[in-house]
């Protein structure tokens, strides 16, 4: 059926494959890295724990049927391993079959982890990549020019992330409707990048003509998406050049890498397609039957965005199949950060010793210059960030994270940049503090060095030690 594939964008779709494998890579190396400590046996919320209270039916996952530190590894390694063997190329190389079962595998493995993942994977972009992933199993491989329906719903959701976040914000802050937004947003956004101190500082005229674009770009542009090229490319290419801006001023793990691969898939590269056999009678069945039950899985998101009501970033079935989308709904006008202290002294006073424990992204030393790790997502440091925001965000998980410290866990402070005790002396007492920080300007930079000036604001947590450890004598 000549009407079922598109052959002028066979060279977009290996760009949007290699790209998504790139974005898989990253996402499996997070989790490899980190589990043990965020959700790992003795992590600070367990996947044992969380599997014993929620059913296989509202969070499918392989970690439901068996769990161990070893296991949860040998997924996470086996995942980098199967993406880099796409971004490598193998899907090009194997039957039709084989090369969707390739794609089917990191997709798998991905939602195992993001469906114990709890706190801890509760952002958009886990959702995002595991909707897009799902679509790229039917994207085909060389045997097969790709599909004019797949290709349509990643526009669709191409649609959804850039259109749903457009409305979020013309419904939540009126900063965004006043175009002020951009005076705050760059000094209180989660993790801010080496370049945010900088965007900041622009003439405020620019931060309203920043804000002016965006919503062009977010409510306008999306609706050409769906017309004939050039025009539809065009479009997309404006969406890559404005997730490359917000790439530069900040770190927004991979949320604007996985939208730029979206893009990727609705730009018509030139290229010469190589002539191919018609796509088996299976396969074009397979892709309808999917296409037909996503376009009714569908209603749910569309729903949303309608609504006056509307929400940010949830999964409607627990397979994160067809999900809605949006980020920063409100700006925070102050930023607040918490510091984590400790010290060896036996009882704790004002005037002890009290030493900085430093995390490798979240703001701390005034003096040190945030770095860009996004892609790659710092966990704990997001959620810093809201912890900072309200004491009920971190209920789940700060008591724990305290707890860890006071033992000199290994795998938590693999998590810091720098804890300030030796690993054969942990403290006797940590404590938390709340300090609001503001970009220095740029005389203060100048003259000090420092990128942030922060004030004392209040006690967070009172000095705390494990309990049944006496004091010594």
């Amino acid at each position: 059926m000549d009407w079922f594939i598109a052959p002028d964008f066979w060279t977009s779709r290996l760009v949007f494959q290699r790209a998504l494998a790139g974005v898989y890579l990253v996402a499996f190396l997070t989790a490899a890295l980190q589990f043990r400590a965020l959700m790992g046996e003795r992590g600070m919320l367990p996947v044992p724990r969380f599997v014993a209270q929620v059913p296989f039916r509202a969070a499918p996952s392989l970690f439901q049927l068996h769990y161990s530190d070893r296991f949860f590894a040998a997924c996470a390694w086996s995942g980098c391993l199967v993406s880099a063997a796409l971004l490598a190329g193998l899907d090009a190389v194997v039957p039709l079959w084989g090369s969707m079962l390739l794609w089917l595998i990191p997709w798998a493995l991905y939602l195992s982890i993001v469906n114990v993942g709890q706190t801890w994977y509760s952002f958009g972009w886990e959702s995002l990549l595991l909707e897009v992933g799902f679509l790229a199993v039917f994207l085909g491989n060389d045997e097969v020019a790709p599909p004019i329906v797949v290709l349509f719903l990643l526009r669709w959701i191409l649609f959804r992330v850039e259109f749903g976040a457009g409305l979020i914000k013309m419904r939540g802050d009126a900063c965004w409707r006043k175009l002020t937004c951009l005076d705050h947003h760059h000094e209180t956004q989660p993790m801010p990048g080496p370049l945010s101190w900088f965007f900041h500082h622009l003439p405020k005229p620019l931060h309203r003509v920043e804000v002016a674009a965006n919503h062009v770009t977010q409510l306008a542009v999306p609706v050409l998406l769906f017309t004939p090229h050039p025009i539809s490319t065009a479009a997309a290419s404006l969406m890559i050049v404005t997730q490359l801006w917000l790439v530069l001023s900040g770190n927004f793990s991979w949320l604007n890498w996985i939208t730029i691969v979206l893009a990727l898939s609705a730009v018509r590269f030139p290229s010469d397609p190589p002539a191919v056999a018609d796509a088996p009678l299976w396969y074009e069945v397979v892709v309808l039957a999917v296409a037909a039950l996503l376009l009714v899985l569908s209603y749910h998101p569309v729903a949303n965005m309608i609504s006056r009501r509307q929400i940010m970033n949830r999964s409607f079935d627990p397979l994160h199949l067809v999900n809605t989308y949006g980020a920063f709904g409100s700006v925070s006008r102050i930023r607040y950060e918490v510091v984590i202290e400790g010290t060896a002294d036996d009882v704790p006073r004002e005037d002890s010793d009290w030493r900085e424990y430093e995390f490798k992204g979240k703001p701390g030393d005034p003096r040190r210059w945030p770095r860009q790790f996004a892609p790659y997502h710092l966990r704990l440091d997001w959620l810093m960030w809201f912890a900072a925001l309200s004491p009920a965000y971190a209920g789940s998980w700060f008591g724990a994270l305290v707890e860890r410290l006071l033992e000199n866990d290994r795998d938590t402070l693999k998590l810091l940049r720098r804890s300030p005790f030796p690993s054969d002396e942990p403290p006797r007492y940590i404590r938390a503090r709340l300090f609001r920080y503001r970009y220095t300007t740029w005389r203060e930079l100048r003259e000090t060095g420092a990128c942030w000036e922060r004030a004392y604001v209040r006690e967070y947590l009172p000095p705390t030690r494990l309990a049944g450890v006496a004091q010594r004598s």
